[in-house]
């Protein structure tokens, strides 16, 4: 992330802290939507620097001669962790901790579900191995 988007992220959540804070004695209904309007803004900001990320870890991928497939069932799985947390965490905010554990079993059972295929690879790879195929 550069400088200058780290800059930004820091203000922007700094100012909704701040505001929340000051609001929250007075309307804590606003102050949990400045919070999390802040962290939809936020999380738009952080993904929009990922893409040179992306990219070298696809490099890495082809010269390690490892099926993409491998590296989308990694990111999907990083980007619900991220999004179920931020979901979990505007659930806490608002005083809502079962709706939160619940997003969290959500996204737990999703990147079980995602990985599946990949679970069958490694089977097949192990059972083929121990059968001397």
């Amino acid at each position: 992330m550069s400088g200058t988007g780290l800059f930004s992220v820091l203000a922007i959540a700094l100012t909704a802290a701040f505001g929340a804070v000051a609001l929250k004695k007075y309307s804590p209904e606003i102050s949990v939507v400045i919070v999390v309007s802040a962290g939809v803004i936020l999380l738009i900001e952080i993904l929009s620097e990922i893409t040179p990320v992306l990219n070298e870890m696809n490099v890495w991928i082809q010269k390690a001669g490892i099926e993409s497939g491998y590296l989308a069932v990694l990111l999907k799985s990083v980007g619900i962790c991220f999004v179920c947390q931020f979901a979990a965490d505007s659930c806490r905010e608002a005083g809502h901790a079962s709706l939160a554990a619940k997003v969290e079993l959500a996204s737990g059972i999703t990147i079980m579900i995602l990985a599946l295929p990949l679970m069958e690879n490694i089977l097949t790879i192990a059972s083929g191995l121990l059968s001397g195929q």
